[in-house]
């Protein structure tokens, strides 16, 4: 997929990108507005936010570049399975709705290492703080800025350093300067401009391949039947990478279900990534989680969850079929040695822009590949500011810093993590291979361990802390010896090799080391086992605050979520 030279823009474009820019300035200027003189307030936006900002926000958190470089080029790699990045979320957010959203609110606290410690031991908070704070720089802000940097050494050919310290300084304002609540209603705005401008590349995307018949229905054939690869160079290059994609000799590249073997997508993950991964990301990852702490009340956190999923649904129609549509189109980039296909598919995503999008709409699909970007690195560096200033600063160092201290150690803070971020960003193309897989596959590193213990914490009451920490730090060194195990025995399991499965794997482990611990100790004290921290199956209300009317309700919506969810993974099941 050579790309060319230059992407010009005419004035049209300057307009758009320029009134996005604006209208973006002038939301974050007017909520954030407010002294910021209290930790609610900068922290959890005064726990005031509706349905809708907390829906919006919590998609525009995860939507990056990620999505838009990694996930485009994964899609291009392996096919459709990539999307139940997406689709899979159904389980963690019925969870979160259903179960941890009451649980939550109604233990009213500002961060999830905060509930660690209340939970189980302080040692467990300060870990879950320390790799908060470097998962999200590593994992999160580092790979963020690197691909937005990318897109804009692509585009416009800028230096890659200068590309990632400017995506870094305009991307983060609105986190140092309004705190959670300019960054939640300039991500609402941000994912309306996100859809649509994603959107409109399928769009084009599909009308490419339609040829001369300008049909999005010929176009959406044309990709299907290309993508079953039966036949042609389609075939050719499909049956020469099988190997490669997951160790079998036919791939289906229209199924979500892999074999255990996938190097991303095998099958026991659709099931078992809930516990591994999901519930860490979605439920006690700090920059996700911080949207639904600052809901107005209960409602209004498990609309926007709702709100969330729908977006879901939608999702793999702007950062998967892209993808596909690039597999129709450029088949021969997949005879390339393997180790060189991967990196080359992560500018897939560029070269539609560059080849379809004609001058007048660039500036939109500009701000939406801006706006994806700038959204996850407001969320992110809000959030690790809050664990850094609330549970490593004020814990470790300044216990009685007053409210106004505590809001200017959270804008100092932000400073000097965007620093760091920008400077990791800059190697990480030193790294090779995909990156979508390099996230993914430190994902599965991180989460199983808290995973673990958070689950069993929450819903029984005789896990205690030195269960929880001994699990954890067993569980950082299982994960470990899993990779060098992988590395340098050339005789390893086949199975135990995709990232996901030695998620899976160290999340049994602390799941039995956690249990097993608790069991062998002293029982966890009365204030560590209350209500607040453990669920009461008597006593909490889970059917409360779900709405007046059947057309308001959580219910209703949440069913109808859960149903398009099961409908698609069905018509892509390969069955």
């Amino acid at each position: 997929m050579e790309g060319i030279d230059s992407f010009p823009l005419s004035w049209i474009d300057y307009v758009a990108f320029g009134s996005y820019f604006i209208v973006l300035c002038a939301i974050g200027l007017w909520v954030g507005r407010k002294e910021k003189t209290d930790a609610d307030d900068y922290f959890l936006a005064g726990r005031t936010l509706p349905w809708y900002v907390v829906g919006s926000s919590f998609i525009a958190s995860n939507i990056s570049s990620e999505h838009f470089i990694g996930m485009v080029g994964a899609a291009f790699v392996y096919g459709i399975c990539v999307a139940l990045s997406e689709w899979g979320n159904v389980l963690s957010f019925s969870v979160l709705i259903w179960l941890f959203i009451p649980f939550l609110l109604a233990s009213r606290v500002f961060t999830t290492p905060e509930f660690m410690e209340r939970r189980f031991h302080p040692l467990l908070r300060q870990m879950f703080a320390v790799l908060t704070v470097v998962s999200n720089v590593v994992a999160f802000l580092a790979a963020v800025l690197y691909g937005g940097g990318l897109a804009m050494h692509s585009l416009f050919g800028w230096d890659l350093w200068f590309a990632i310290i400017v995506l870094g300084i305009v991307a983060g304002s609105w986190a140092i300067y309004g705190g959670l609540r300019s960054v939640a209603w300039t991500d609402f705005f941000t994912v309306i401009v996100m859809l649509i401008g994603g959107l409109m590349v399928t769009i084009m995307g599909l009308w490419m391949l339609s040829g001369e018949q300008h049909s999005l229905v010929e176009g959406w054939n044309v990709m299907i039947e290309r993508n079953r690869a039966q036949s042609g160079i389609w075939h050719d290059v499909v049956a020469r990478n099988a190997q490669n994609l997951a160790r079998v000799d036919h791939y289906n590249r229209l199924s979500v279900i892999q074999p255990i073997t996938h190097e991303t997508n095998p099958w026991p993950a659709m099931f078992l990534g809930l516990f591994s991964v999901s519930i860490w990301y979605n439920v006690i990852n700090q920059f996700m989680i911080q949207r639904v702490l600052g809901a107005k009340d209960m409602y209004h956190a498990r609309m926007g969850i709702v709100l969330a999923g729908y977006m879901k649904v939608l999702m793999p129609a702007i950062v998967v079929l892209p993808g596909l549509i690039l597999f129709a189109q450029y088949p021969e980039v997949m005879q390339r040695p393997w180790a060189e296909i991967r990196p080359e598919a992560d500018k897939g995503y560029i070269h539609m822009l560059q080849t379809l999008i004609p001058v007048g709409l660039r500036g939109l699909f500009l701000a939406a590949l801006f706006g994806a970007i700038q959204s996850t690195v407001n969320s992110v560096l809000n959030s690790t500011a809050t664990v850094f200033t609330l549970d490593i600063y004020r814990r470790l160092w300044n216990p009685q810093a007053s409210e106004k201290r505590l809001v200017r150690m959270g804008m100092i803070s932000s400073v000097v993590i965007l620093i760091i971020s920008i400077v990791l960003a800059g190697f990480i193309n030193r790294l090779g291979g995909s990156l979508f897989v390099y996230i993914q596959s430190l994902y599965a590193f991180f989460a199983p361990p808290f995973s673990a213990v958070f689950i069993l914490g929450v819903l029984w009451r005789r896990i205690n802390g030195p269960g929880a920490v001994v699990a954890v730090i067993l569980g950082f060194l299982l994960g470990i010896a899993m990779k060098l195990y992988v590395q340098f025995v050339p005789d390893h399991w086949a199975w135990i090799e995709p990232y996901s499965m030695q998620g899976i794997v160290n999340w049994a482990f602390c799941t039995v080391v956690c249990i097993a611990v608790s069991l062998l100790t002293a029982p966890p004290r009365p204030e560590q086992i209350t209500d607040q921290l453990t669920f009461n199956w008597r006593k909490m209300n889970i059917f409360s605050d779900l709405g007046d009317h059947w057309y308001t309700s959580v219910i209703t919506w949440w069913c109808l979520f859960v149903f398009l969810i099961l409908a698609l993974m069905l018509a892509f099941s390969g069955l």
